[in-house]
């Protein structure tokens, strides 16, 4: 079996060198490593940050074709790429990694604004830690999501994170933004893209409120309880639609129709319900499937090879979906950061290394 083991190992390494070179970084990789159980490394992993904790970022330039974004107009600016995420203090190692692979690699870097969402009460240093950590990015702002926005709403998860209010922040971002805000792209906090953002920026979406990849084959019942779909009120909101699956962590949203359609309303009807009737048992997932699955606007699966972070319970290890790879997603219960610390990460790990900026992690 050795040489599976040096197989994996050199595949890996040049899957690594195809994902981080701009040159390369659109070609699509072959099947990676097979699939294995992993355990979730323990919460003693996670690390409370303070502002030296992170290396400073290095600086991103425009390149020379670059429209200016310099304008007096602020986040109003129209040459403006918006993208929103959260800074929750348990996943604050990934979003700075996140924002890190989007500046490297974004053609015109100074042309994208970062709305990081908080429910923290230390927004101060939250945003100092932010600023010193990329201390040339003046695009961007903290926004604070108060959590009681949505505590009563929430039920009970397969998992504890996925009861946390800040993973409902993504459903107020129509409220939390300025009005002249017109579209904005969410990302979750255990990603890194390594494509340009502005390609995803401009999907167009038709119709529709929200663009996000979609996955078909996926078995969609599974997402809500069998008292769900033995009641025609709840399973009926799908008739005339073909919903697929697709995963919130990755969305382009035209905030223009969310706010005229009111579909922060609907998300928490949907919550209501299932305070009274247990309709699902994920998390924040399930009330977008409700409203949105059947209405999605398709984007191509690169932007979004989800669940690098294995399962719900063992976080076990995964594989690349077959494909272009644009953005990679640890989706799933295990996160990058926590198995490179613990010295038991998944090979597709590694990919998420290099774009991490934490001074003690390896």
């Amino acid at each position: 079996m050795h040489w599976i083991t040096r197989f994996s190992a050199v595949f890996t390494a040049a899957l690594a060198m195809i994902l981080l070179s701009p040159s390369l970084r659109s070609f699509s990789p072959a099947a990676a490593i097979r699939s294995s159980s992993h355990p979730e490394p323990s919460g003693a992993f996670k690390t409370r940050h303070s502002s030296s904790s992170f290396r400073e970022s290095p600086i991103f330039r425009n390149a020379e074709q670059c429209r200016s974004s310099g304008d007096d107009s602020g986040v109003c600016n129209p040459n403006l790429v918006h993208v929103a995420i959260t800074l929750d203090i348990d996943y604050l190692r990934g979003s700075i990694a996140a924002v890190n692979s989007i500046l490297q690699h974004s053609m015109c870097p100074q042309s994208v604004f970062f709305h990081f969402l908080v429910s923290s009460s230390d927004i101060q240093t939250l945003e100092s830690l932010i600023r010193s950590t990329f201390p040339k990015l003046n695009n961007l702002k903290i926004y604070y999501f108060a959590p009681e926005t949505v505590q009563s709403l929430i039920s009970s998860s397969v998992r504890q994170a996925l009861e946390q209010p800040l993973n409902y922040a993504r459903n107020y971002l129509a409220d939390l933004l300025e009005p002249c805000v017109k579209r904005v792209i969410y990302l979750d906090s255990d990603l890194i893209v390594v494509d340009d953002i502005v390609k995803l920026w401009k999907t167009g979406l038709g119709p529709r409120t929200i663009g996000a990849p979609e996955y078909c084959h996926a078995n969609f019942t599974k997402y809500f309880t069998g008292g769900f779909w033995s009641d025609k009120r709840f399973h009926g909101t799908f008739k005339g639609r073909n919903p697929c699956y697709f995963n919130t962590g990755v969305m382009v949203i035209d905030l223009k129709k969310w706010r005229r359609f009111k579909f922060t309303k609907r998300i928490e009807k949907w919550m209501e319900i299932q305070k009274m009737e247990r309709i699902y048992e994920l998390g924040s997932l399930p009330p977008f499937l409700l409203v949105f699955a059947g209405h999605v606007a398709p984007i191509s699966h690169r932007w979004n090879q989800h669940g690098l972070g294995g399962d719900n319970v063992r976080g076990s290890c995964r594989d690349l979906h077959s494909g272009p790879v644009s953005l990679l997603h640890w989706s799933g219960s295990g996160k990058p950061w926590l198995r490179l610390d613990s010295k038991l990460p998944c090979p597709l790990d590694t990919l998420w290394a290099p774009y991490d900026l934490y001074k003690h992690s390896h």
